[in-house]
């Protein structure tokens, strides 16, 4: 087990052993793992579970093991791939789907060079493609002659709704107690030890608190207003001329460094259309509840000139658009610690957009947290003192 250098001392004598607010991704995930170790879990949100105001919906999230970001996260993601198929098995519900994974641009930019320095660390299986092989395996691609791309078999995506309903329904089978629709106000630490929480229903007391309210983070935290920033995004969904060119075992979940943006790109799964998003998109940013939730033609148009370019079979008739939430820090790592003066909170905000992925085994660390006051994983990375 690695520390995290700030240990919880357990609390005794509240009414729940952990509160979580925000049962999302993140949240929704802490639950399961904290009510599978026989804690006394609350999970509060503001919101339906699940909900499409935040950071966890759109029903496909992809999953990569060749990390561009930091080859420090491959640990991570091998064993988010580990939970998510249990999981699955223990729903019912197939939640991981694997399609393999292309991360395309040029070869010195910073998604090809990324993903080949993740694959070198950890020895990934993985294919150096040049255009013409990636439209020959791939006939949806049309890339740019001076470009490459790096194919890796092992990614694909999760269900992100789903999961959350599994994470939810699991964790209330295990104990958990869990409240919609209500807005946590404000908290407070107890003399003697543990927190109290006031939400718009009530208080509630207990030895530790978990804090992944996602784009909302600092509403809670205020220090973090300037740190984790909410950022507005939009996810587009395509019908393809060739929709057999799309689906999942024909087309694998992409990345692509162009000049027009960075996109990421998923099979048709679940509704119509190829899914679509511009990492950052038009780069606005603020106050969750400030951000325009109403979808523009720029905003369409900002989506359809990848398709126009690099997959031409795809930019078919728009089946949907909808805004997303990313929480953005300004290394585009995630925040996952120990309150510094506050031993016994934990934030956790995987933001900056590359977080889903990573729900399964984040829960599973807060869980560690929580009750051991350390995790296997080195979270050196993540600490809220590098900022």
């Amino acid at each position: 087990m690695v520390s995290t250098g700030r240990e919880a001392t357990q609390v005794a004598g509240h009414a729940y052993d952990v509160i979580v607010v925000g049962v999302g991704g993140m949240g929704a995930a802490a639950c399961y793992h904290l009510a599978g170790r026989g804690q006394r879990v609350l999970g509060l949100e503001r919101y339906d579970i699940p909900h499409a105001r935040g950071s966890s919906h759109g029903v496909t999230r992809i999953i990569r093991l060749a990390y561009f970001e930091s080859p420090a996260y491959v640990p991570m993601v091998r064993r988010a791939f580990t939970l998510w198929r249990e999981l699955g098995e223990r729903f019912g519900e197939r939640l991981l789907i694997t399609t393999g994974g292309i991360d395309a641009g040029p070869r010195s930019g910073r998604i090809v060079a990324g993903s080949l320095r993740a694959c070198a660390t950890w020895d990934l299986p993985h294919e150096v493609l040049g255009p013409a092989e990636v439209s020959r395996r791939f006939p949806g691609y049309r890339l740019a002659e001076d470009h490459e791309a790096v194919f890796q078999p092992d990614a694909g995506f999760v269900l992100s709704e789903r999961a959350i309903v599994a994470h939810v329904t699991l964790a209330q089978a295990a104990g958990a107690e869990i409240h919609a629709r209500e807005a946590v106000t404000g908290w407070s630490p107890i003399a003697g030890g543990g927190v109290r929480v006031t939400t718009t229903r009530g208080r509630y007391e207990a030895g530790r608190l978990v804090l992944s309210p996602g784009a909302w983070v600092s509403d809670l935290v205020p220090a973090l207003a300037s740190v984790a920033v909410a950022e507005r995004q939009v996810l587009g969904w395509f019908q393809p001329a060739a929709p057999a060119r799309f689906t999942p075992d024909a087309f694998p979940v992409s990345l692509l460094d162009v000049e027009e943006g960075f996109y990421y790109l998923l099979p048709i799964y679940g509704v119509p259309g190829l899914k679509i998003g511009l990492y950052h998109h038009f780069g606005e940013r603020g106050h969750a509840d400030a951000l325009s939730r109403e979808i523009t033609d720029a905003d369409e148009q900002a989506l359809r000139r990848c398709l126009r370019r690099y997959l031409p079979d795809a930019n078919g008739a728009t089946m949907a658009l909808s805004t997303c939430l990313f929480t953005v820090t300004p290394d585009e790592h995630f925040v996952l610690d120990t309150l510094p003066g506050n031993p016994e909170v934990i934030v956790a905000s995987p933001c900056s957009g590359h977080g889903y992925k990573f729900a399964g085994v984040i829960g599973e660390i807060i869980a560690d947290l929580a009750t051991a006051g350390q995790s296997r994983f080195d979270l050196s990375l993540f600490r809220l003192d590098r900022f």
